[in-house]
């Protein structure tokens, strides 16, 4: 029975986990820079998992002239409750520290992957939204486009680099430290 429960490494490791999603929650999860001859310095939407940061109005002004939809906090949802869900995720893993249990473990790590899963499914559904769900009478014609999560784009004039920012990384970094204990703790 005691070879089932997590080591003292193992649980210092899952807190470190906790506190970084705890942090990852103030810091840009997700960029896209756009880039064209009458904007050099290049224009930018930041995504945090509370709010949208940037540029916002003046790619707004910019999408108006292909027919895209405005976009604001109030477009997404999600932006209102991933804080909470980050926050639940940082107390279910200390949970999961104290509670020593290498069952619970698994169970933590599933639920971390598929809410990644779910996460970058629903970034590429509202990139989708929003770039072929274009009004037909905007005054410059576009065929309708998805902008990639990661990666280079060409929309009109403008190059658009699309990708994974601080917060991402920190994500990576939790997801490495939950399955630590797997390899740290495995049977001899």
């Amino acid at each position: 029975m005691a070879k089932k429960k997590l080591s003292h490494i193992s649980i210092i490791s899952l807190i470190i986990a906790a506190i970084l999603l705890v942090i990852s929650i103030f810091v840009p999860w997700w960029r896209m820079d756009f880039f064209a001859p009458q904007y050099p310095e290049g224009l930018d939407i930041i995504v945090y998992p509370y709010t949208l940061a940037g540029d916002i109005e003046i790619v707004n002004g910019l999408n108006h002239y292909i027919g895209m939809e405005l976009f604001s906090n109030e477009s997404f949802p999600e932006l209102a409750f991933m804080p909470y869900i980050v926050g639940g995720f940082a107390l279910l893993t200390l949970i999961v520290a104290l509670w020593r249990k290498k069952s619970a473990l698994y169970g933590l790590i599933t639920l971390f992957v598929i809410g990644g899963a779910v996460g970058i499914w629903d970034m590429y559904r509202w990139l989708r939204e929003f770039g072929t769900n274009l009004d037909p009478t905007a005054p410059i014609d576009l065929e309708p486009f998805v902008p990639p999560i990661i990666g280079e784009n060409i929309i009109a004039n403008f190059v658009t680099y699309s990708y994974f920012s601080t917060g991402a990384y920190i994500l990576l970094a939790v997801f490495l430290l939950m399955i630590f204990p797997l390899w740290k703790d495995r049977k001899k």
